[in-house]
């Protein structure tokens, strides 16, 4: 479910702060912090009314978390969706800062 959404551009706006993803003209993002000590911290998830419930919330979250992977940064999920998804996707634990825990 939402893998659909997957082969959609991610976009890091920096200037917002947020990782951004159009589907069907709206836009769902993912708002971060990044320190200095490379932990992302993923604050919030929106996803926009006409798309709630389709998989886009799922789809720019695992695309946070490939970004996050791939730039060798740790994770501190403080979005309850984001460690939601984090539970029900273990592979990425290994992602989490120390003294992070989503279980």
């Amino acid at each position: 479910m939402g893998d659909k959404y997957l082969d959609l551009n991610l976009v890091k706006n920096e200037e917002k702060k947020r990782f951004e993803m159009v589907v069907e003209n709206h836009t769902a993002f993912v708002e971060y912090i990044l320190t200095n000590d490379n932990v992302m911290f993923l604050t919030h998830t929106e996803v926009p009314k006409s798309l709630e419930g389709k998989g886009v919330g799922g789809s720019i979250v695992k695309k946070a978390l490939e970004y996050i992977k791939e730039n060798n940064h740790t994770l501190a999920p403080l979005c309850p969706f984001v460690a939601s998804y984090v539970r029900k996707h273990p592979e990425y634990k290994t992602l989490l800062a120390k003294g992070y825990n989503v279980d």
